[in-house]
């Protein structure tokens, strides 16, 4: 199905609003699981999508929220990447230099998701460095979209679930331990 098709029936990523749903199949480890952001309810979940598989900038970034995965999860958080590499793509590149990562890594072998999360470059196939964080009510709470040329702020992506975890308004450079506005 060509994109213009779909425009009628496809609800876009926007902040304030239910973040788009899917079911894809993902490599977690060496097996391959179906997976739907469904499947996260009650729990928070960062979405980040990255352009290729075997690519230069990207391993950086996926080590780091890698290295970073035990503080998302005790933080009630899922950690779930995306491209739109297959899964036996994901899984090889896990053998063959990646190593395992913690979270599952969707492949988005349709685009479907990244058209959706409006980070698809449709000339190339690919998808922008985006990172979505959703609530326990799937709810989008964060859209950040880099080019690919710019890597991502692991911790910056941290602080932005502690914030909308608080339930309150947090000022500039607010930081666990420091005074919110009150109440949204």
């Amino acid at each position: 199905m060509h994109h213009d098709d779909m425009h009628d029936e496809i609800s876009f990523a926007q902040v304030g609003k239910p973040a788009p749903a899917f079911t894809v199949d993902a490599a977690v480890g060496q097996t391959i699981k179906k997976i739907s952001l469904s499947d996260y309810r009650g729990k928070w979940v960062v979405l980040f999508f990255y352009p290729l598989d075997f690519t230069f900038v990207c391993p950086t970034e996926i080590t780091a929220f890698n290295d970073a995965y035990d503080t998302f999860a005790a933080m009630n958080t899922e950690v779930l990447a995306a491209s739109v590499d297959s899964v036996h793509s994901h899984m090889a590149w896990m053998r063959h230099g990646l190593g395992e990562m913690k979270f599952p890594m969707l492949a988005d072998l349709t685009k479907e998701i990244s058209y959706q999360y409006n980070v698809l470059v449709e000339e190339e196939g690919i998808a922008l460095r985006g990172v979505f964080v959703i609530d326990p009510d799937g709810i989008l709470k964060m859209a950040v979209v880099h080019d690919n040329s710019i890597g991502r702020n692991v911790n910056e992506v941290i602080r932005v679930v502690q914030a909308a975890q608080t339930g309150e308004l947090c000022p500039v450079n607010w930081k666990p331990g420091d005074k919110t506005l009150g109440k949204a």
